[in-house]
């Protein structure tokens, strides 16, 4: 891992594969942790270069006050096609996984000549908030319980994985994964202040940012080769929604994982990669 320099902030990125190979980028959702390491490497022996990266106020990235965000969900998306100049690598294939989704349909849009094809992973086309009447909602029962829960001692470790299984549990994902992607993500986040702590954990930074204008009506703008990943069991952003994007991104491939939720499986990494490697083929 290491830090990478664009848009006027300090990236943290971890790289896989042949640097001389084609670029696929994966943006956080909101640490780069949120992508599994079985994809990343599944991806690299199919030929690809592989970096995920931190987005801002997460992991290895520029972290501020995750309580007062000083930037748009648009400084993000520039974000992304900066990196893509920083690495030398451009065009490249550009990934987001949930709220990282909302930023790389935002960088395909703003930034179209820095990226050859899209993957939107359980994600929507509209901002942290109430969706549109036509989109499905965060799944009542599953919130209820997720938001039910006291807050953890955020100095201690095995507290904050417990606290990531109980979560995962109640959206339907592996709390195992989950339990152990929360360890790595705490040794890699600067500080336990509950907002840093929140932002990296549970991305709330999101809540405070600011996303407007809208971006769905744009999306058949979008170009370039697209791939819409979305867990059948996604109990934050319902199937529904991922079903929305494919038929308004002209072109767009939909793969739905039946077993999955909200995150991708390492039993499912195989099928994402095989169908990311074959995009625009």
């Amino acid at each position: 891992m290491t830090t990478v320099h664009a848009n006027g902030v300090a990236l943290g990125v971890e790289s896989f594969g042949d640097v001389a190979a084609p670029l696929v980028l994966l943006a956080g959702g909101t640490t780069m942790l949120s992508w599994p390491d079985a994809l990343c490497e599944r991806l690299a022996a199919g030929g690809r270069r592989v970096v995920r990266y931190d987005l801002r106020d997460s992991g290895g990235s520029t972290t501020v006050d995750p309580d007062a965000p000083g930037y748009t969900l648009r400084d993000l998306a520039a974000d992304a096609a900066a990196l893509v100049d920083a690495l030398g690598g451009g065009p490249a294939h550009l990934a987001g996984i949930g709220v990282g989704g909302m930023v790389a349909q935002v960088a395909a849009l703003d930034h179209p000549a820095a990226f050859s094809a899209l993957t939107l992973v359980g994600t929507r086309a509209v901002a942290p908030g109430p969706p549109d009447e036509d989109l499905p909602d965060h799944d009542r029962a599953a919130m209820g319980r997720l938001f039910a829960r006291p807050m953890p001692d955020w100095t201690d470790r095995a507290a904050v994985a417990e606290f990531a299984a109980a979560g995962a549990e109640a959206l339907g994902d592996d709390p195992v994964a989950a339990r152990s992607t929360a360890a790595r993500v705490w040794d890699r986040t600067p500080g336990t202040a509950a907002p840093v702590q929140l932002a990296n954990q549970v991305g709330m930074v999101f809540a405070k940012l600011d996303c407007a204008p809208r971006w769905r009506e744009r999306l058949p703008g979008i170009g370039v080769p697209t791939l819409v990943v979305h867990g059948r069991r996604n109990l934050f952003f319902p199937v529904g929604n991922g079903e929305a994007l494919a038929r308004e991104i002209p072109g767009a491939r939909l793969l739905v994982l039946e077993e999955a939720g909200t995150a991708i499986p390492d039993a499912a990494a195989g099928r994402v990669a095989a169908a990311m490697l074959a995009l625009g083929q």
